[in-house]
Parts: structure tokens; C-alpha cells; sequence
């Protein structure tokens, strides 16, 4: 770190020598598109971007997450008829484009501080007779009382058709603005229709859960879940990524696993920027 330091102002800045900050692929976005998306997603507390895979891209995803879709979940949140992938990243490189799709990242470089981590990337596959998941809110595991701004954000991309029988997630569009109640039965839950290929982004605030799956056919989905640099994500990526792995994604992704610094220090290791443990010949820890 070779900046120089006279008041506490500067420690808010890049402090990195080397290893300066980098910009989002969100830039290439038109900032038009990108404005007209956060306007949805302050109002309604969600926005819906269609056409976001090609038809190629859902036919690479699902030959490489089906023949993995081995686990089944453990308890009435994670569904008793829903099967679940977590550590992605490790097990395919076909799944990278739902983490760092550019229009998505325009989206999260407006919400968040820069340097905002991945805090989750799973495949969620609800099987024919699984019941509606409880409503919840994504960062209602952080101890800070609403109302308040979100701290995180998340997309849920459908690789299969979405519909209103098939478990399309359910939102209560506006509840992103609540205080601290709870959904009640005058809360209608709304089912995010929507073709393969789209997918939906919502702030951690807004209340929404799985839908029942009424029908006679899986229905495949991921989703990436994000969050403020300053906040602890769900899934420790800096251990559960081999070096093998952040060296082979992309360089948004790498930032978002935690190999980036939030001014001044945190995410530092041995005082020093944990790009620093991709060089060649760096020490395992």
C-alpha cells in the first residue's frame, strides 16, 4: 500500500499499490438501460431482464448442473422436494455468466459501495408437489432493524420457463419499503412469470419465497445473491474457491469472492491484498 496518508479522509480511498480497484463490466451497459432498471427496482422493489441467456447458453447450464443435482434439502426452507447445488464455481465454469452478467453488475455498481462481494451462487431445482416456500427477506439475517436501505441484492435466473403451477418465486412487490412487519394473508404473493432466459433482480428487502411446484415437471433456476464489501457473505468463497478456481473466473468474479479490499484494510491478508496469493509461487496458507 504506497498511498499517502495525512488524514482519515484518505484511508475512504484505494490504498493498493499493485493491485488498484477495478471497474465492473456494468460500464458497458447503457446508462440509460442501467437508469430505467434501478428506477424499477427503487419503486416495486424488483425489475424482471428478459433475454438474458441464449438458448445455447441454457442448454450449456443445464448439461452441466443436472448430472449434479444430487442433494435433496434439509429442512422446510431449503424445501423437502428441491434439489440444491452450492459451490457452484468449483464444479462448473457454465454457470459464471449468471454471477457477473454485465447488466446485472450496472445494477449492483448503482446500489452498492464498490468492491460489493458474491455472497451466494446455487442451483435450486423444485421438483412436481413441493409446497410454497415461507416469505422471507434475502439480508434479514443481518442484525439492523428496517426500515433501512438494502444491504444486499440477489437475481433468480430461469433456466427452465417460470409459470404460476411450476414454483415461479413468489414476490410481494412494494414490501421492500416496510418497516419491520411481517407478511400477513392480506398480502398477496405474485409469481414472477417469466420465458428461460430471463431473470428477476430484487433488493434484500423485498419479501418473496419459492413457489409450489403444481406441476408434473422440475423447474430449474439459479441464483447469485451479492451483498455491501463491508458484510460477511453466506459462503466463505475464500476458502471454499481453490486458487485453481479464482485464477480461471473472471476478473469481476475474482473482486466479487473477496479478492479486492474495502478501504482501508479489511479483506487484507497478512497485511498485504490477497491477489497477492495468485502470483506465482505464493504460499499456501
Amino acid at each position: 500500500m504506497n498511498a499517502k496518508v495525512t488524514s482519515l479522509r484518505d484511508l475512504d480511498g484505494d490504498l493498493a499499490g499493485t493491485y488498484r480497484r477495478t471497474e465492473s463490466s456494468g460500464v458497458s451497459v447503457d446508462p440509460a438501460v442501467a437508469e430505467a432498471d434501478l428506477a424499477a427496482v427503487e419503486r416495486d422493489g424488483y425489475v424482471i431482464l428478459h433475454d438474458m441467456l441464449t438458448p445455447a447458453e441454457l442448454d450449456e447450464i443445464r448439461e452441466s448442473v443436472v448430472p449434479l443435482l444430487d442433494r435433496i434439502g434439509r429442512n422446510n426452507f431449503e424445501g423437502h422436494s428441491t434439489q440444491r447445488i452450492y459451490s457452484v464455481l468449483n464444479k462448473t465454469r457454465a454457470c459464471d455468466r449468471i454471477a457477473d452478467h454485465p447488466r446485472v453488475l450496472a445494477l449492483l455498481d448503482r446500489l452498492f459501495m464498490p468492491n460489493y462481494l458474491l455472497s451466494m451462487l446455487q442451483v435450486i431445482n423444485i421438483l412436481p408437489g413441493e409446497q410454497a416456500q415461507m416469505l422471507h427477506a434475502d439480508d434479514g439475517f443481518y442484525p439492523l432493524p428496517r426500515p433501512r436501505k438494502a444491504l444486499g441484492a440477489a437475481t433468480i435466473w430461469a433456466i427452465d420457463d417460470f409459470t404460476a403451477e411450476n414454483g415461479a418465486t413468489d414476490i410481494v412487490p412494494g414490501s421492500h419499503l416496510w418497516d419491520d412487519r411481517l407478511p400477513g394473508e392480506s398480502d398477496r404473493r405474485e409469481p414472477v412469470v417469466m420465458p428461460a432466459g430471463s431473470c428477476v433482480f430484487f433488493v434484500g428487502t423485498l419479501w418473496h419465497g419459492g413457489g409450489a411446484n403444481r406441476s408434473a415437471n422440475p423447474r430449474l433456476a439459479l441464483t447469485a445473491q451479492y451483498c455491501e464489501p463491508w458484510l460477511r457473505p453466506q459462503e466463505a468463497f475464500t476458502l471454499s474457491m481453490t486458487r485453481d478456481t479464482v485464477r480461471a473466473v473472471s476478473e469481476d468474479i475474482r473482486r466479487m469472492l473477496g479478492y479486492s479490499i474495502h478501504p482501508p484494510f479489511i479483506g487484507q491478508v497478512d497485511g498485504m491484498h490477497p491477489k497477492r496469493l495468485l502470483e506465482p509461487g505464493a504460499p499456501a496458507l
